[in-house]
């Protein structure tokens, strides 16, 4: 044997030895509505890569994604194809692009992250084409591109030459998408033009722990809304560029060695692009300008390029903010923190009133930091000691995840064997129907394949007056412990008028939190649930409600003894249109509340989280305190006003429903319409970007203008309670549709005409005082 082929033996041994688990347990996920032998989970090297940093490894990778046929150039959108593509450590050699399928996850080893690497004559636009251009347009339209996760990779383009246009990866993608636990590996000569991460469409969105070395662009951004966090660039040009937003949330930046940290010039002072961006608890080191703003007295829009910065720290950065003619904040070449700085429009609490210059930081409760006194965070866990046999399977364990045989049973008993064994449940991909609630005790922790879904379905939760939980967390509201679910969806079947899709009560610690990374609520929509577009079809000229399209009465609940829990990228969706329908056909089906928090204790982080089409509201805090909300993302349902929001949910004062037959005396317009965001008699709620929209009345977005009045909505956030409400302060409030951006116990705050940006109306501050 050549003593380079005993080298990749010996190091194909040690990967085999210590392989991470994904690659090793078991796989027995089954795609119900597809034909016999459909491969959920594919391992590249199964379909003949080598990754072994000499092979072209392109066309067995690709091979891998196509397996199956799932859904790819000309497909609308799909949740019938799931798939979940592993690569084992080593380098592979890719040629042309990668272009993963729709509802389909890339994840590397996380012991060891796999090494895409670029040929020398590679064609393509990005390494990895997350929504590949087969004509002038994506193949999938970007606003509606959910359900998918690339990480653990490293990805390189330094065999490229540095002055050939290059592209690490495209990513234009909406709600329920991540990215993790990647590097991009880049050029750095002087006349490198190559870029990391690019997207230029999108409703997104989350990602984290990305690191950009080299390059001309670490990362180049264009979405409506995003959360991006733990990002760090060395040695690029300029680290970010924003191609346009509406809002954006950053934290955990370490930019170093950069001749510009994050760019938001594009369309100069007569056309600023970027709507606004809230940056916070993130560091700048040998950058010769900080940011870059198109931003100036008198640009336009108004309110554009909104920009809010809460402790930033910078190290040899001597101009920290630089306008179109000159410094707007001076840096240091030393040390300096910036405690709160910003421009655009603030009330505090009343106004507008326009400003560029220092603010008074938020005051962080102690309860929510972490011990470098930034805001507490924690990555998804990817349990990459553990080995195979750590995992209990529920599969294995009985359940059939078909989508028709009752699942309850044999999900119960795998979740209390595997807690009693100290074991990790697996959810082998699968529909799992249930017909009465699940229990997730303390000590918990649950992973799924590719987005498995726990769906109700039956007379148990069908009772709108008697409500029931499908997936509760602690037996009873206030118990002791903590739990770690990530990666899987629940949903309801046919009408379910009581179903609270997730019930939490337990009562976790603020050093040691409860964790729930890439859970989501999927209700209606897609092939299995008996809610899509035959079942429940729009009713433009029809405000009767149809039974049977009633289908949640909850997304989530967190209970009065609950504390101590860490969300990130969780997505709470009534479904507004049928993603397995060739046209993507508009639905219209009625869940009645999004996210409803009434803990005591409070201590909770809302990392990148989005709550859409509730009929009531999609987030509601009451007596509450100590919470941390980055980019919130809302929708009104599409149907309001025909019907309004008192149908076809009886208001329960117990839970703080809103009562819009009372509150909206006096108030013209359409005021019985959903709240994105409800504060009553609560405190310390901190809130670092939030966008809040309705596009829709009735199903016609001509409301949706600043031409048009933005009739859609008259009102869509509020803070009641007089004084109990106290501390409760927002950057960058984006709204489109609405009237009046923020009500206080039922007067009007902020205009929407007031602070005309790009496409919303933006405050970039308020603070309640």
């Amino acid at each position: 044997m050549r003593f380079d082929s005993l080298l990749l033996a010996v190091a194909g041994l040690a990967s085999a030895v210590n392989a991470y688990w994904l690659g090793d347990i078991a796989h027995r996920g089954t795609a119900p509505f597809t034909p016999a032998g459909y491969p959920v989970f594919r391992n590249v090297r199964d379909y003949g890569a080598r990754g072994d940093g000499v092979t072209d490894d392109t066309a067995a990778i690709n091979a891998a994604i196509s397996a199956g046929n799932p859904c790819a150039q000309g497909c609308a959108s799909t949740t019938t194809t799931p798939g979940l593509v592993y690569f084992p450590a080593g380098t592979y050699l890719i040629s042309k692009s990668i272009t993963p399928a729709y509802f389909t996850q890339l994840i590397g080893d996380a012991s060891s992250p796999p090494t895409l690497k670029a040929t020398a004559n590679f064609a393509g636009f990005g390494l990895i084409d997350g929504n590949v251009y087969y004509t002038s347009s994506l193949n999938w339209k970007a606003v509606n591109v959910f359900f998918r996760q690339v990480r653990n990779f490293v990805i390189d383009t330094t065999n490229i030459a540095p002055g050939t246009a290059a592209t690490g990866m495209h990513w234009p993608t909406a709600q329920a998408t991540s990215l993790q636990n990647i590097v991009f590996n880049m050029p750095t000569a002087s006349n490198v033009v190559h870029v990391g991460l690019f997207m230029e469409e999108g409703s997104g969105g989350f990602l984290t722990d990305l690191t950009f070395n080299g390059g001309a662009t670490g990362a180049s951004m264009g979405n409506q809304q995003f959360t991006m966090r733990n990002l760090k660039f060395n040695n690029c040009k300029t680290a970010i560029i924003h191609l346009w937003d509406w809002g954006w949330t950053y934290s955990g930046l370490s930019i170093n060695n950069c001749q510009v940290g994050i760019d938001i010039s594009a369309g100069g002072s007569s056309n600023v692009e970027t709507g606004s961006l809230t940056l916070f608890d993130s560091t700048f080191t040998n950058v010769p300008i900080g940011i870059k703003t198109a931003w100036a007295t008198g640009s336009t829009p108004d309110t554009a390029g909104s920009l809010v910065l809460e402790n930033i720290v910078l190290n040899n950065v001597p101009v920290a903010v630089q306008g179109p003619s000159g410094t707007l904040l001076s840096g240091s070449g030393g040390s300096v923190t910036i405690t709160a700085w910003g421009n655009g429009h603030k009330y505090t609490p009343t106004g507008p009133s326009e400003f560029s210059g220092t603010l008074t930081p938020n005051s962080r409760p102690a309860s929510l930091l972490g011990p470098d006194g930034r805001y507490y965070t924690r990555s998804k866990p990817q349990y990459e000691t553990l080995s195979a046999a750590s995992f209990v399977s529920v599969r294995a364990s009985g359940a059939r995840g078909d989508a028709a045989t009752d699942d309850t049973a044999a999900i119960q008993s795998t979740i209390d064997t595997a807690v009693a064994a100290g074991k990790i449940v697996f959810i082998d991909y699968g529909i799992y129907r249930v017909t009465r609630t699940i229990n997730v005790p303390p000590g918990t922790k649950i992973v799924g394949e590719s987005f498995p879904v726990i769906m109700s379905a039956g007379g148990f939760f069908a009772d709108i007056n008697n409500p029931q939980p499908v997936l509760k967390v602690g037996a009873t509201s206030g118990q002791a412990g903590s739990v770690e679910l990530s990666d899987f969806i629940l949903s309801t079947q046919n009408a379910q008028a009581g179903a609270t899709l997730i019930e939490w009560n337990l009562a976790s610690s603020a050093s040691a939190p409860s964790g729930m990374w890439d859970v989501h609520v999927r209700v209606g929509g897609f092939t299995g649930s008996q809610q899509q577009v035959g079942q429940c079809p729009t009713t433009p000229s029809n405000s009767a409600v149809n039974p049977s399209c009633i289908v949640a009465f909850m997304s989530m609940h967190i209970t009065k003894g609950a504390s101590g829990l860490y969300m990130e990228n969780v997505w709470l969706w009534t479904a507004d249109h049928d993603i397995d329908d060739a046209a993507n056909t508009q639905i219209t089906i009625y869940s009645g509340r999004g996210l409803y928090i009434e803990s005591t204790a409070g201590t909770f982080w809302l990392w990148g989280t989005a709550s859409e089409h509730h009929t009531l509201y999609q987030y509601q805090l009451a007596g509450t305190q100590n919470i941390f909300m980055g980019q919130i993302q809302t929708e009104t349902p599409y149907y309001q006003p025909n019907p309004t929001a008192v149908v076809p949910f009886p208001v329960v004062a117990a839970l703080n429903d809103p009562n819009f037959s009372t509150s909206c005396s006096g108030v013209g317009g359409n005021c019985a319409a959903a709240w994105g965001l409800r504060v009553i008699n609560s405190r310390n709620i901190l809130v670092y970007g939030a966008g809040l929209y309705s596009f829709f009345s009735n199903y016609s977005t001509a409301c949706s203008t600043f031409a048009a009045g933005q009739t859609c909505q008259a009102r869509i956030a509020s803070i009641e309670g007089g004084s109990g409400s106290s501390n409760v302060n927002i950057y960058n409030l984006n709204t489109i549709g609405v009237q009046s951006m923020l009500n206080r116990d039922g007067a009007q705050v902020a205009w929407y005409n007031d602070n005309v940006n790009v496409f919303p109306s933006c405050v970039a501050v308020y603070k309640s005082g």
